[in-house]
């Protein structure tokens, strides 16, 4: 290598660089993020384990008046929810592809009239459902955790009458001819078919991983090892 060359700073290998190291920096950063969030979320649900149940009315007062709700444990009494219409959400649970039943449940006084009601995980490979009544009126007395739905990205697909991929608040009390919906879900943690064992209440996940500590780590680590190739590689020319 001539003496211009070693000499000549390599502008294109450092800009690539720059690049590739924000972006590992980027991803880094995103991991620890996320990491700060799992944490919060393993703490209320770790929270919830002990957490004596609310009356349903009392939180919703709660959240009209600006409150959160989210991960309140709640019990609630919804007339006719045994065999009340239904809306089918795409779930995956343990590994296994199937749906969630979706109800509403009215609410007696307060600014909602009604929540939706998760009343548990059906797998598609059982193609039975519970009777649907809807002038039906016994009291089925459920608890549960009251969820805020996550709201769905580009990949998601469209809602259809069929099954739905999106917890669309709005649309499924519409579809349910549900007034006055309430901005969460009831997430049912016992059964309101106790007698159909198929409809499965899961409200929420057994066992979440955290890992994020360690992608944040090795995006981290990419990222000193490309500076460690680089300068290398600049030292290299210097020397040559």
């Amino acid at each position: 290598m001539t003496a211009e060359a070693r000499g000549r700073f390599p502008a294109g290998l450092t800009v690539a660089t720059a690049i590739a190291f924000i972006i590992l920096v980027a991803l880094g950063t995103w991991q620890v993020q996320r990491l700060h969030w799992k944490e919060g979320l393993l703490a209320r649900i770790a929270a919830l384990q002990s957490a004596e149940p609310k009356a349903l009315d009392t939180v919703l007062d709660h959240v009209a008046n600006g409150s959160d709700g989210d991960f309140a444990r709640v019990e609630a009494v919804c007339a006719g929810l045994s065999t009340a219409p239904y809306l089918e959400l795409y779930s995956v649970r343990d590994g296994q592809a199937g749906s969630r039943l979706i109800s509403a449940c009215r609410v007696i006084g307060g600014r909602f009239g009604t929540i939706l009601v998760d009343r548990g995980f059906v797998a598609d490979t059982i193609s039975a459902r519970p009777p649907v009544d809807a002038s039906a009126t016994a009291p089925v007395a459920i608890f549960g955790v009251l969820r805020r739905p996550e709201a769905g990205n580009l990949f998601s697909p469209q809602n259809t009458p069929q099954r739905w991929y999106t917890r669309d608040i709005a649309a499924m009390a519409v579809a349910l001819k549900a007034p006055a919906p309430a901005p969460l879900t009831l997430m049912a943690e016992t059964s309101s078919n106790p007698d159909w064992k198929a409809l499965v209440p899961a409200p929420i996940p057994a066992d979440i991983p955290n890992r994020h500590l360690e992608y944040a780590l090795t995006w981290y680590g990419l990222a000193a090892a490309l500076l460690g190739v680089y300068a290398a590689l600049l030292l290299k020319r210097r020397k040559a």
